[in-house]
């Protein structure tokens, strides 16, 4: 199985930083053989791609979050990062870390499809205030 643990979610005020992190677990699947990425869900909105990395390292980002947010992969902790400066009060959202070995999509392609990926984790709450 591939299990998906998000840590390092959080309160900052607006201009501050996190940095999540989302450990596989599981021993099916290892990071290097997965696209994974990083959706983002408001209450009432719709889940929304954030950042997603290929296999291959390739990287694409929402809009919203471009300049500011930056993914990340280490293979050998089998763990992937998603790092947040600048943080705006619109980005408060419950994060959740998605993966999945099987998918074949670009990285811009794979972040409008979260329907799409099969393993999913809990997801940890990010809240920022102005």
């Amino acid at each position: 199985v591939v299990q998906l643990v998000e840590s390092g979610g959080g309160s900052v005020q607006a201009g501050g930083s996190l940095r999540l992190a989302c450990v596989n677990s599981g021993n099916k699947y290892h990071n290097y053989a997965m696209i994974m990425g990083w959706f983002r869900q408001a209450p009432g909105k719709k889940r929304e791609g954030v950042a997603v990395i290929t296999r291959d390292g390739d990287t694409a980002y929402a809009d919203s979050v471009k300049g500011r947010f930056t993914i990340s992969k280490d293979n050998a902790k089998n763990t992937l990062y998603l790092q947040m400066d600048s943080l705006k009060p619109e980005d408060t959202a419950m994060y959740y870390c998605a993966a999945d070995p099987y998918l074949s999509l670009t990285a811009i392609q794979a972040l409008g499809s979260r329907g799409d990926f099969g393993y999913w984790g809990r997801g940890t709450q990010v809240t920022v205030s102005s």
